[in-house]
C-alpha cells in the first residue's frame, strides 16, 4: 500500500466512525469542501481503502410560463374547454390562449375546422399532457415535448457516496498517524535540525500533477503574431487597410485588365457602394489602353471608370500595399500587411471564402531579384522551414515572377506563395522610379502545416480539445 496523505488518513478515520455517507456530510466533519473530499476519496480508492459511487439524480423544474400553466391548465386545454356545438374560429380567436393553444390543438390532431366551425375529435383530450406537466417525473415521453416548449427544465445533480472498504477499516484499527504534517520548512528549522522531529508531508514524485488549462492565445493567432515579429525584426513596417477596397486599387492599379477572370462575380464579392477615383487615375487608364509613356502596349480595348469605382471586399492585401506605394513613391521602403481577404470560393478542406494573407514590399534604388530570393529564404527559415526553393511562375503585376516552395518531412515540396518585381506598368503611373520587390503567401497554409491539420476549417472551429492540446510555444528548430 502506498504512503497515505494526511487527508486520506483523516477521511478514513471519519468513514470508520460514520459509515457509508456522502461527500457533503464528510466535508462538514473534515472542515473542507465537497470537491476536496471527493479528491481524497479517489486517492483512497486507488489504494483499495474506500469506494466512491457517483450518483446522478435528475429533476425537473418549471419555467415561469410552465408554472402558470400547471396552475391554470395548458393553453390547448383552456381552448378545448370552450369548444362546443357551433363554436367558430372567430370565437376562439378572442381568447388570450388562442395564439399558442390553437396551434397545439392542430398539431396534436385534437380539433377539426370546417367552414370556420371548430369541433373536437371524439375520444381525444389533453389529459395526458396535463398529467405530465403536473408530475414531470411520471410524464414519460410527453415531458420531452414540454421541455421543447420551454415549460419544464431538466436538471441534473451529481452526488458522491463514499464507503470505507474492509482494508481501509483494518488500516484505521491498526492505527493511523494523525499528527499535523509539515508541508514547508523554515530556515530556522533547517539550521537548528528541528525538522528531524517534524511529521513531514510525503510526496509521490511518480504521480503526474493535475493538468492545468490556462488561458492562451489561439494557435492560429500565435502563428500570425510570429510572422509579424519576424518581419518587424527584419526591419519591415506594418501596414493596415480596410477590407472594403475600390476596384481601382484592388485590380486596376495592379495592371489587371478589366476583363480578367479574377474580376468576375464568381471570384469577387462586389458591393453596391462606389467611390470617386483618385487624382492621377488617368495615368492608370492610359497604361491599360495604350501603355502610357512606357514601352508597354497596354491591354488595349475600353477602360471604364464605373468599373474602377466599384467597391469590393478585398481579394488580396496587395490593394493596401499599392496605395502605400502611391502615397510614398520615394525610396527606401520596406513594409508588410497581414490581413483577411475574401473570395467566392467553394468551402472545402483546403479552401475558404475568407482567409488571411501576408503581403510584403521592398523598394530601393539597387534592389534586384537576388535580394527578393534572399528575403524570402530568410523569412521561411525563421518560420522553421529548412528546405526552401523557387520556380518560375506568372502573375499579372510582377515580372519576373516566382513561386516559393518549402520542404516538409513526410510530405515533400509544398507551394507557399508567389513573388516577383512589380512591372513597369504598375509602378510608372504612380511616379515610382526604382524597383519594387513584392511577395505574398497564404497564412492558413503555413498554419495547417505547423499545427498538423488536414482541414482548413479546423482553424476556425471552437474545438476546446484542439485549443487545449496545442502547445503555446513551438520548437526552436524545424517548426513542425
Amino acid at each position: 500500500m502506498a504512503e497515505l496523505t494526511q487527508n486520506e488518513k483523516r477521511l478514513l478515520t471519519v468513514l470508520a466512525r460514520e459509515g457509508c455517507t456522502d461527500a457533503l456530510n464528510l466535508a462538514q466533519h473534515l472542515d473542507a469542501t465537497a470537491d476536496a473530499v471527493v479528491q481524497w476519496a479517489y486517492l483512497a480508492m486507488e489504494n483499495r481503502l474506500a469506494k466512491v459511487d457517483r450518483i446522478v439524480e435528475k429533476d425537473f423544474v418549471y419555467t415561469e410560463e410552465g408554472r402558470t400553466y400547471a396552475e391554470h391548465g395548458l393553453p390547448e386545454t383552456q381552448l378545448m374547454a370552450l369548444i362546443g356545438t357551433g363554436t367558430t374560429l372567430a370565437n376562439l380567436q378572442k381568447h388570450e390562449a388562442f395564439r399558442i393553444g390553437f396551434g397545439q390543438l392542430r398539431k396534436k390532431g385534437l380539433v377539426t375546422v370546417t367552414d370556420g366551425n371548430v369541433s373536437t375529435v371524439a375520444g381525444r383530450s389533453t389529459s395526458e399532457d396535463e398529467i405530465a406537466l403536473k408530475n414531470p417525473h411520471k410524464g414519460g415521453e410527453r415531458v420531452k415535448d414540454l421541455i421543447k416548449r420551454g415549460l419544464v427544465l431538466e436538471t441534473e445533480t451529481v452526488r458522491y457516496q463514499i464507503t470505507i472498504s474492509p482494508a481501509g477499516m483494518l488500516a484505521v484499527q491498526q492505527g493511523l498517524d494523525l499528527r499535523e504534517e509539515q508541508g514547508t520548512l523554515t530556515r530556522e528549522q533547517i539550521l537548528s535540525g528541528n525538522y528531524k522531529d517534524l511529521n513531514l508531508r510525503k510526496y509521490d514524485i511518480g504521480k503526474l500533477p493535475k493538468k492545468a488549462y490556462p488561458g492562451k492565445t489561439h494557435p492560429y493567432q500565435r502563428i500570425i503574431d510570429e510572422m509579424r515579429e519576424i518581419l518587424l525584426n527584419m526591419g519591415f513596417t506594418e501596414l493596415y487597410g480596410g477590407i472594403v477596397q475600390q476596384s481601382f486599387w484592388n485590380f486596376d492599379a495592379l495592371f489587371q485588365p478589366q476583363d480578367h477572370p479574377a474580376r468576375e462575380m464568381q471570384d469577387t464579392f462586389y458591393l453596391n457602394e462606389t467611390l470617386p477615383l483618385p487624382d492621377g487615375y488617368k495615368r492608370v487608364k492610359a497604361m491599360h489602353q495604350s501603355g502610357g509613356e512606357t514601352s508597354s502596349t497596354g491591354w488595349g480595348g475600353v477602360w471604364k471608370e464605373e468599373r474602377a469605382e466599384q467597391c469590393v471586399l478585398r481579394t488580396h492585401t496587395t490593394s493596401v500595399s499599392i496605395q502605400h506605394l502611391a502615397n510614398n513613391p520615394n525610396p527606401p521602403l520596406k513594409a508588410f500587411c497581414i490581413g483577411r481577404v475574401y473570395r467566392r470560393e467553394t468551402i472545402d478542406t483546403t479552401h475558404l471564402a475568407e482567409f488571411e494573407q501576408l503581403e510584403g514590399i521592398v523598394m530601393d534604388k539597387d534592389v534586384n531579384f537576388g535580394n527578393l530570393l534572399g528575403i524570402l529564404r530568410v523569412f521561411y527559415h525563421r518560420m522553421g522551414f529548412e528546405g526552401v526553393r523557387f520556380k518560375p511562375s506568372y502573375y499579372p503585376y510582377t515580372e519576373p515572377s516566382l513561386d516559393a516552395e518549402v520542404f516538409v518531412e513526410g510530405i515533400g515540396w509544398i507551394e507557399m506563395g508567389g513573388a516577383g518585381i512589380f512591372r513597369e506598368e504598375v509602378t510608372a503611373p504612380l511616379g515610382i522610379q526604382c524597383p519594387v520587390l513584392a511577395w505574398g503567401l497564404g497564412v492558413s497554409r503555413i498554419a495547417m502545416l505547423r499545427l498538423g491539420l488536414k482541414d482548413l476549417r479546423q482553424l476556425h472551429h471552437s474545438d476546446v480539445a484542439f485549443l487545449r492540446e496545442s502547445p503555446a510555444l513551438r520548437q526552436s528548430k524545424g517548426g513542425l
